[in-house]
C-alpha cells in the first residue's frame, strides 16, 4: 500500500457563522467572475487556515470569485445552514463546505434545487447527502498507515495500546481513523463503524481529548493511571499528541512508549523531528482546497462532476506517512520533507 498518494481531480478526477464578514477573495469581487462559496468550520484552526490559503489561490488562477464564510468551531451546524442560505441567495454558482454534521443536508439540497453546485471538504457527509462530490482525507488509510508502521516499529515488544481520540459521538472522521490504526495494526474489529467495541487484550484502553493539548494531557493521565504498562499510543491528531507526551514525561516514560498521530501541521511534524511523535498520517488541505475549485472550474465550463477515487465515495486528496524512523516494507517520508509540505 503506497503511503504517498497525491490524488488528481477525476473530473475530467462552533459559535455564530461571520456571515457579515463574507469576504470577497477574487481580484474583482462583485464582477461577472463566478461567485464560490467557501464555508469552513473556524478561523482558528491552522488546517482550515491552509486550506483557506489554498482556496484564495487556486480561486485567484481560475477567476473565480471566492467568499468565506466561518465560525468559531466544529459542531456548529446552525450556522453553516445560515451561511449555505446566504450564498445561495447571493447567487453562488457553488459552495464548498467543511460540514459539521448531517444537519447541513437539508440546506444543501435547497441550495442544489436552486441551480447551486456543492461539494464537501474534509469530512464527507451522510451517504444519502446527495452532494455532488466529496474532496477528502481518506482518514481510514491515514490510521491504517500509523498502525502498520507502528506494529513494524515494535518488533517483538509485546503491544499495549491505548487510543487517544476525538469525541464520544462516534462522528466519522474519528471513526475512521481510530478504527483504521487498530485495523492497520492487526487488531480485529467487531463494528468498524464504531469505535472501543474491540475483545483484543492488547488494546488497554481509551479517553477522549476534544482534539486538543491540554486533553490529550489529561487523557494520558487517566490512561496511565488506568495502566502503567502502555507502551504504544494512538491519538486523533498532533496537538492531543503533544498533550500526552506531557503526561508521559511526567511519568518519566517517554523511553518506553512511542506515539503516532494523524494530521500534518508544522507543529506536528516538528514534533516527529524532535521525536516526540514517532510517525503521523499528514494529510494536504491546499491541495483539498485546489482541486476542488479546478473541479467547480470544469463543472463550470461543461457540467462535468468529479469522479470518486478508486474503491471511495469520494476523491481522495493526499495522505502520507511522515517519520525519521523508516520500517521495511511500508513507504514513508521523513521530516524533513514533513517539514516543506506542512501546515499551520
Amino acid at each position: 500500500m503506497h503511503a504517498h498518494i497525491r490524488s488528481i481531480v477525476a473530473a475530467t478526477a462552533v459559535g455564530a457563522m461571520a456571515l457579515a464578514g463574507l469576504s470577497g477573495c477574487a481580484a474583482s469581487a462583485g464582477s461577472d467572475e463566478p461567485l464560490v462559496g467557501l464555508v469552513i468550520k473556524t478561523q482558528d484552526n491552522p488546517f482550515y487556515v491552509k486550506m483557506t490559503e489554498g482556496a484564495k489561490s487556486e480561486a485567484e488562477s481560475l477567476g473565480l470569485n471566492l467568499q468565506i464564510a466561518s465560525g468559531d468551531g466544529q459542531s456548529d451546524v446552525d450556522s453553516q445552514i445560515t451561511a449555505i442560505e446566504n450564498l445561495t441567495a447571493k447567487g453562488a454558482k457553488a459552495i464548498l463546505v467543511t460540514p459539521a454534521g448531517d444537519g447541513i443536508i437539508p440546506a444543501i439540497r435547497k441550495a442544489q434545487q436552486a441551480g447551486v453546485l456543492v461539494f464537501a471538504l474534509d469530512s464527507p457527509l451522510a451517504a444519502d447527502s446527495g452532494v455532488d462530490g466529496t474532496f477528502a482525507t481518506d482518514n481510514r488509510l491515514a490510521g491504517e498507515l500509523v498502525g502498520q508502521w507502528a506494529r513494524a516499529a515494535l518488533g517483538d515488544t509485546e503491544p499495549r495500546i491505548a487510543t487517544l481520540d476525538l469525541y464520544s459521538d462516534q462522528i466519522p472522521v474519528d471513526v475512521a481513523r481510530n478504527q483504521g490504526f487498530l485495523e492497520g495494526f492487526g487488531i480485529d474489529l467487531a463494528d468498524d463503524t464504531k469505535m472501543w467495541d474491540e475483545d483484543d487484550p492488547r488494546f488497554v484502553g481509551h479517553e477522549v481529548t476534544d482534539a486538543n493539548e491540554a486533553g490529550g494531557r489529561t487523557g494520558m493521565e487517566k490512561l496511565l493511571q488506568k495502566d502503567p504498562t502502555i507502551n504504544l499510543v494512538y491519538t486523533v491528531n498532533e496537538p492531543a499528541a503533544a498533550g500526552a507526551y506531557q503526561a508521559i514525561v511526567a511519568a518519566g516514560l517517554q523511553d518506553r512508549i512511542m506515539i503516532v498521530s494523524i494530521d500534518g501541521g508544522c507543529p506536528g511534524i516538528a514534533n516527529v523531528e524532535k521525536g516526540i511523535i514517532d510517525a503521523t498520517s499528514m494529510q494536504f488541505p491546499l491541495d483539498m482546497a485546489a482541486q476542488a475549485l479546478q473541479a467547480v472550474d470544469a463543472y463550470l465550463a461543461d457540467g462535468t462532476k468529479p469522479q470518486n477515487s478508486e474503491g471511495l465515495d469520494f476523491t481522495n486528496t493526499g495522505v502520507t506517512l511522515i517519520t525519521d524512523q523508516p520500517q521495511a516494507g511500508i513507504e514513508s517520508e521523513d521530516s524533513a520533507f514533513g517539514l516543506e509540505e506542512c501546515w499551520g
